[in-house]
């Protein structure tokens, strides 16, 4: 029998819970739920208010992994969604906006991707973000140098940069802009790309080729542009372990001698909230939001 579960007041029927999705550990679908319904204070201010792209591996990431953008089939009456602009024509998705949804959307086995931009204002950006994505033999110590820079180089803008892990080999920067098109910020983030591999040849390049990224970072600016998404913080992401897209400090980044500084698991994130807060919190403050040259 499908075991069902009530969620402020939403009867949810909660599937397979003794599923194996993270083989590495045996982390299960039962203790996915788990993880997001522990981290949901943190984790969706920064899903509200923003369509989300559902990146699901139903059966674990050596099973088929697919992006849902559209609402799924099944999704309960009182799952908020919304029309989104699209340049094929307009599509509805879904806002994960209390923990009943979330854990409705977990119950699918996803990761949560999301844009730059709120659904009340698409295409107008208040984020600006960098992905940081080494190219072996370069690792997330070579991705922390690169941030580095690229830290000092948006506050002589004005703009204030916070890191998370990737989740996977990276690492993400952000910060919150003005309200700006997306086109505007997506160039000047390319701007700063250009001037990050000038500054530092050997370590950076902008372009995504892949012949010219071993052992560079590729400072993907791309991901600025109105129709891009990028993993939500705090998501879990499709991997053999239950690896999260984790907020991290700037002494971390500072001091990350080893890749394995700047993994962090399911098990790793209450403890580093009960410490730290949410270290992406500022982004919320309109006081501190950067206005872009």
């Amino acid at each position: 029998m499908t075991p069902i579960t009530e969620v402020e007041g939403r009867r949810l029927a909660l599937t397979n819970l003794d599923k194996v999705l993270h083989p590495a550990t045996g982390f299960t679908k039962g203790e996915v739920l788990h993880y997001y319904a522990t981290v949901a204070d943190v984790l969706l201010p920064h899903l509200r208010d923003r369509p989300v792209s559902f990146l699901r591996y139903p059966d674990g990431p050596d099973g088929q992994v697919f992006f849902t953008k559209n609402v799924p089939p099944g999704t309960p009456a009182w799952v908020t969604t919304a029309e989104v602009p699209r340049t094929e024509g307009p599509a509805r998705m879904v806002l994960v906006q209390d923990l009943p949804s979330l854990v409705w959307a977990a119950n699918l086995v996803t990761e949560f991707h999301t844009p730059q931009w709120t659904i009340g204002t698409p295409g107008i950006a208040d984020r600006i973000m960098f992905d940081l994505d080494p190219g072996a033999p370069a690792t997330v110590v070579e991705c922390c140098e690169v941030a580095l820079w690229l830290r000092e180089r948006l506050a002589a803008d004005g703009v204030e940069a916070y890191a998370k892990s990737s989740g996977s080999k990276g690492l993400h920067l952000l910060a919150a802009v003005a309200p700006t098109p997306s086109a505007d910020v997506s160039a000047y983030a390319k701007e700063l790309a250009v001037e990050a591999e000038k500054a530092l040849p050997r370590q950076v390049v902008h372009r995504m080729t892949r012949s010219l990224r071993p052992g560079k970072v590729f400072v993907d600016w791309s991901q600025n542009a109105g129709r891009k998404t990028t993993a939500t913080p705090y998501t879990l992401r499709a991997r053999a372990e239950p690896a999260v897209s984790a907020p991290v400090t700037w002494e971390e980044v500072e001091g990350c001698g080893s890749p394995a500084q700047l993994a962090f698991q399911a098990a790793d994130i209450a403890p580093r909230v009960r410490d730290f807060g949410d270290l992406l919190a500022p982004l919320f403050d309109p006081e501190r939001a950067g206005r872009l040259p």
